[in-house]
């Protein structure tokens, strides 16, 4: 299923774990973190990877934080909340969100590495 996502031409899944959560809102989700070491930034990749979702027909949407952003695929099959590592970072610290310990560590990774990334979060049938 993370196949389904239209990806920066060059950037790659490095980690990719299933969570679901069983609260009132229950739904499970993939979560990935996407790198790319060919940019700079990883604010440039997330501005370029939205660029790419709505040349693929996902229309852009609000994320679950400031700093997040968000795209539904055509026909609404799937939704897509990315943002960049140290976004996803802040907001995890700030327990905004959760992320399971795999790609947590593979953002706080990125970051010392100073490797362009992104985290994702891909549900399905959501709207």
């Amino acid at each position: 299923m993370a196949s389904d996502i239209p990806l920066v031409p060059g950037a790659q899944i490095s980690v990719q774990s299933r969570a679901c959560d069983q609260g009132s809102h229950a739904f499970c989700a993939i979560d990935l973190v996407v790198v790319d070491h060919a940019y700079q930034s990883s604010d440039v990749l997330a501005k370029d990877e939205s660029a790419v979702l709505r040349q693929h027909g996902w229309s852009p949407a609000d994320g679950d934080t400031g700093l997040q952003s968000a795209a539904n695929s055509p026909g609404h099959d799937l939704r897509l909340t990315y943002a960049t590592a140290a976004g996803d970072l802040q907001a995890i610290d700030l327990k905004y969100i959760g992320r399971p310990w795999p790609i947590q560590y593979a953002l706080s990774n990125s970051m010392f590495d100073r490797t362009a990334a992104m985290s994702m979060m891909l549900e399905v049938g959501a709207s």
